[in-house]
């Protein structure tokens, strides 16, 4: 029967770029970049790697189909490279790839590498779902963005929970300020300028109640990991950070079919953290999980997380945000880099850079951001909307 892959793999090595607008850099540069520092972390060679998976979204721009882009701009001739996609949630396909190959024992030592050069679109934003979805998307849904996709959700929410709309508001604010606040403090981040609460509810209206300070980055960046066995990751660096589960969850899209699905949480979020709990042996996430990196393309996206993954009760997250909960000081800080909020969001490298900032915390290399005593940390990647969606959670620990 299988039993999941806790403990089989270790992180050797990780490696993330500086995220933002980088008009100077190819693609090509970024990958260098990220995984020359991986590289260095490790303390390996590039000819210890036996394959690679690229994570990219937009292929079409600035990096190319299949896994050639990888294979040519590292020069490493050869090897098996796959090049995945699953939405915002491809970085963290990427990783689960390389990781369930080492699981299997197919290889002692691969590479994930997401890089997505975002920018080079033209877009202000992300480029309109129909492209991403195909033609079907453009007739279901011709007028559908992510900010109205995701206000439809706060106002969904404040009326469920019986939160008033300068309270629900307020909630939403002091999750960006803290953010930002993490952010100041991340040199690798797109956004460090700190702002207050007053300057996240007076900034203009996105999608109401969405305002500009509640909808994150759109960036350039890559982020990789390289991937191995615990015994040999023992053999090579004091530290090395364990995978103790790692879980995605997948819309069928029946969110938009029947009546059940309430439109104040994200069904396949839940589900994902389910699994990674069972696979990973996790009974009480809220007492159990020491720092969180969750998809905070919005603010209301972050606050719904926190009850989706089981760490806030239903409805009651509002609460633990006014109580700085997941302040970088609290309980279980979240965003503790900044998030996509402020290091940014170039689509293929975000779950490796959650992933990445976890990493770091967990071995106590995250500078002046460093929380204490970190156990497990948790993170989690998501694509699409609401209502459809791919959600991933891993799990990392000591």
């Amino acid at each position: 029967m299988a039993d999941g892959i806790k403990d089989k793999v270790a992180i050797l090595g990780m490696g993330c770029t500086r995220f933002g607008e980088l008009w100077d850099k190819g693609a090509e540069d970024l990958i260098v970049e990220a995984f020359q520092e991986a590289l260095a972390d490790a303390g390996v060679e590039k000819k210890d790697i036996q394959a690679a998976w690229l994570g990219t979204c937009f292929e079409e721009v600035n990096v190319g189909k299949s896994g050639i882009p990888l294979a040519n701009t590292l020069k490493m001739p050869f090897i098996p490279v796959t090049r995945v996609e699953n939405f915002c949630a491809t970085g963290t396909e990427a990783f689960r790839g390389a990781c369930y190959a080492v699981a299997a024992g197919a290889y002692d030592l691969v590479l994930a590498l997401g890089v997505e050069k975002l920018k080079d679109t033209g877009y202000g934003g992300l480029p309109d779902f129909g492209s991403v979805m195909g033609t079907k998307n453009r007739f279901l849904f011709p007028n559908m963005t992510a900010p109205g996709a995701f206000a439809t959700m706060a106002t969904r929410y404040f009326s469920r929970y019986g939160v008033a709309p300068e309270e629900g508001k307020a909630a939403l604010a002091r999750i960006s300020v803290k953010s930002h606040h993490s952010g100041s403090l991340n040199p690798k981040a797109h956004l460090k300028k700190e702002i207050t609460v007053e300057e996240a509810l007076k900034s203009p209206v996105v999608a109401w109640p969405l305002g500009l300070y509640d909808c994150c980055g759109v960036s350039d960046g890559a982020a990789c990991a390289i991937i191995t066995r615990p015994d040999i990751a023992r053999k090579l660096r004091p530290d090395p950070v364990l995978v103790k589960a790692v879980q995605i969850s997948v819309s069928s899209m029946e969110e938009l079919s029947f009546n059940e699905w309430d439109g104040t949480h994200i069904e396949t979020t839940y589900r994902a953290g389910l699994k990674a709990y069972e696979e990973a042996g996790i009974k009480n996430p809220r007492k159990e999980i020491s720092l969180m990196e969750v998809h905070d393309c919005f603010s209301i996206t972050e606050l719904v997380t926190y009850e989706d993954l089981q760490i806030s009760p239903r409805g009651k997250a509002t609460e633990d945000v006014e109580s700085g909960f997941f302040d970088l000081s609290g309980p279980i800080p979240c965003q503790s880099d900044g998030g996509l909020k402020c290091f940014g969001h170039p689509i293929g490298a975000s779950g490796l850079r959650m992933i990445y900032e976890v990493y770091k915390q967990l071995q106590g290399k995250a500078g002046p951001r460093q929380i204490r005593n970190p156990g497990m940390g948790i993170t989690h990647n998501l694509g699409g909307v609401p209502y459809f969606s791919v959600a991933a959670v891993t799990i990392l620990g000591n």
